[in-house]
């Protein structure tokens, strides 16, 4: 058996997430059926991470287990003819160890959370976006960004659901940029760690929105988050703003 490692990209919108879930459109059902067009299977692929209904990438990695050896850019080229008219397309693949894991290999994975701020409907923007109709402030957006960079128990901005065993993650970024987006401003949410909890994104995010909106100030997020508390978190952001932008290992496989 060759393992490959598939660099994906895919827009969230269609999919009820990355998992495989009987009866319902998933990133990793139409990688799986894609592979079985290429030879025997059954295939199952495992992944850096699991995200969730309405949830983008631009950089998810995963890792399929071939019966015969391709060669990697025909490999890709054969599963994007598969995976079409889906929004999913493998932008890079390579050949990597046996013992390579797109997930238990990884060290680090960093997400992009995108905010537009404008009261016209987004047209073009709809689903890529959370957007709010009132300009934010990113400075107070930013200090109380800082309470949360660092290790903390992050239990109040986890899912209730959340499956991991200790709520204990370092987040070594959490940075706020104002861009001049093609359709109005946004402000570009970063966060990087080696490992995330279930909805930690997305809760962190939903609570900066109260901060720059005033609704909330910084000092109340760091008590949120010594709280150790869920029901002590903001609002929950919506998944269509939020893109897994990239995973990176010791040696970038893809180079």
């Amino acid at each position: 058996m060759a393992r490959y490692a598939l660099k994906i990209e895919y827009h969230g919108g269609p999919f009820a997430g990355w998992q495989r879930q009987a009866g319902l459109p998933t990133v990793q059902g139409a990688l799986e059926a894609a592979l079985a067009r290429l030879g025997d299977g059954p295939f199952a692929v495992a992944a850096a991470g699991r995200t969730d209904a309405g949830v983008h990438a631009l950089g998810q990695v995963a890792q399929a287990d071939m019966a015969r050896d391709w060669d990697p850019f025909r490999l890709s080229e054969a599963l994007n003819h598969h995976l079409r008219p889906q929004p999913v397309a493998v932008v890079a693949c390579a050949r990597v160890a046996e013992g390579w894991h797109a997930r238990f290999s990884a060290v680090e994975r960093r997400y992009l959370f995108r905010l537009l701020m404008r009261r016209a409907p987004a047209t073009h923007a709809a689903g890529l976006v959370w957007q709010v109709p009132r300009a934010l402030d990113p400075l107070a957006m930013r200090e109380a960004a800082a309470h949360l960079v660092g290790r903390h128990d992050f239990t109040t901005f986890r899912a209730a659901l959340c499956q991991a065993k200790i709520p204990v993650r370092t987040l070594d970024e959490l940075s706020i940029e104002e861009v001049a987006g093609l359709w109005g401003p946004e402000l570009w949410i970063r966060a990087r760690a080696r490992s995330f909890l279930h909805n930690q994104v997305r809760s962190i995010v939903g609570t900066l929105e109260r901060v720059g909106a005033g609704a909330w100030t910084p000092d109340r997020v760091r008590a949120a988050l010594v709280a150790r508390d869920r029901a002590r978190c903001g609002p929950v952001a919506p998944p269509g703003g939020l893109y897994l932008a990239e995973v990176r290992y010791p040696e970038d496989p893809f180079v």
